[in-house]
């Protein structure tokens, strides 16, 4: 179990730190190098070489040339990085939203993979894999002594083509064996639902399909609840590691009828990219009131997207101080050797602040107590905590970020539960419901 939980909070780090993405190649050329540079690449190359006649066994090329650009990279900040093939082909899929494979989320407990739940009618679904089963054997091969990644890459694969899961099932006296044929699984980038009178939409990444899942949200939110009942909206940025810049734009922009979102500030003063919303009458979810949701497992687009709306005093934004990455990484192919992610830009909300290494402050702070089995952890997760970090223009020594934890049971979940309650009126608070007449602008 306890296992399964620190999965949780290091994915939510590890997104941070991977997924603000923008696709594109450098603005310019790269200054020459002068002669005591190359200097230094001469020092690099004898080093090399003797690495590769000397050391104590015979090292593989590949793997020195791949982590000496990484050290070099790490050296900048924790977000650029050098990813090969393999990698970038993992990031296109991961930031594509779509893939060949099964259709079930899972965890690793106990050394095997656990089947948390399977989607919807995907092949897993049909096939009649059920939650709580645990994989032992992916096409015979033993499950332990994999990671969930190496698991995860091995159900992964070519449409069309069959897996044989060899599962243990509570209840079952004896291995239950599987075969299951891969299909083409949308991951839905919006879960919602609907709360009696309030919509609830959780955003858990911003892939290509983010914003086109949260439109459909919404209308069937609308189609469930008349519009004189709905009493507003929830929008959960919760545990949302982050992901591509233009859809958290996109998302910004449908519930805004005016305003900047965010402007991205790069290496020459001059270069700043400013995005705003599109001018219209009304946003998509009518100006009903709407309370955004945010802990220290928020970063990134999440950052962008809570930051704008808060700013332009569209929501309250209710929680724990967020993860505070308030930068850029652009994405630059390399070809079949791979791309290059480099940070190239911070971003800074609505009223010219930057949210490096300080994050978005909820309007209303809500603690979320841990359960038992947590207590007396450090589960803080923040951009200031992490080592070689950019330094944020409004960074303090209070740094960012706050426990990244979210009850899977809504009956816990004490923030959702305040959220609703003010919603419903049940509870006051001056900063709700925002007047959008004091929107902080930047001047």
């Amino acid at each position: 179990m306890m296992r399964k939980l620190s999965l949780l909070f290091a994915g939510a780090l590890m997104g941070a730190s991977a997924m603000s993405l923008v696709y594109g190649t450098p603005g310019s050329a790269a200054n020459a190098a002068g002669s005591e540079t190359y200097k230094q690449l001469a020092i690099f190359g004898d080093i090399f070489e003797r690495v590769r006649a000397q050391y104590v066994t015979p090292p593989d090329d590949k793997s020195l040339v791949e982590n000496a650009i990484n050290g070099m990279l790490a050296s900048l900040d924790p977000h650029s990085s050098y990813m090969n093939a393999e990698q970038a082909q993992d990031m296109r899929v991961q930031t594509k939203g779509e893939f060949g494979g099964l259709g079930i989320e899972v965890t690793m407990e106990n050394d095997l993979v656990k089947v948390i739940t399977p989607i919807d009618d995907t092949p897993a679904a049909k096939a009649g894999v059920l939650a709580g089963d645990y994989i032992a054997k992916i096409d015979g091969e033993e499950v332990r002594g994999l990671t969930l990644n190496d698991a995860v890459e091995k159900m992964r694969g070519l449409v069309n083509t069959p897996i044989k899961l060899t599962i243990l099932r509570q209840g079952a006296d004896k291995p239950i064996e599987l075969t299951v044929v891969r299909d083409i699984i949308k991951v839905k980038a919006v879960k919602f639902r609907v709360e009696n009178d309030i919509g609830y939409m959780k955003i858990t990444s911003f892939t290509e399909k983010t914003y086109d899942d949260l439109e459909s949200a919404i209308d069937t939110i609308k189609k469930q609840v008349p519009n004189d009942k709905l009493k507003g909206y929830v929008l959960d940025l919760r545990l949302n590691p982050g992901g591509l810049l233009d859809q958290a734009v996109s998302v910004s922009d449908a519930f805004l009828n005016r305003g900047e979102i965010v402007s991205t500030r790069g290496r020459d003063p001059k270069d700043v990219t400013r995005f705003d919303a599109k001018p219209k009458q009304v946003d998509d979810i009518n100006g009903k009131p709407m309370i955004v949701l945010v802990n220290g497992g928020s970063a990134s687009a999440s950052e962008i997207v809570a930051g704008a709306l808060q700013d332009l005093r569209r929501v309250t934004v209710v929680g724990t101080q967020s993860f505070g990455k308030g930068s850029v990484q652009t994405i630059i192919p390399l070809g079949e050797n791979g791309a290059l992610r480099l940070t190239t830009a911070l971003y800074y909300t609505p009223s010219g602040k930057s949210i490096q290494g300080k994050g978005i402050t909820p309007d209303i702070k809500v603690d979320q107590p841990l359960p038992p089995e947590l207590q007396g952890r450090d589960l803080t997760r923040g951009e200031s905590d992490l080592k070689g970090h950019i330094k944020g223009a409004d960074e303090s020594s209070t740094g960012s970020g706050s426990a990244a934890y979210v009850p899977p049971d809504p009956k816990d979940d004490l923030q959702l539960i305040y959220a609703e309650q003010l919603l419903r009126g049940q509870k006051t608070d001056p900063a709700f419901p925002p007047n959008p007449e004091k929107a902080v602008l930047n001047q």
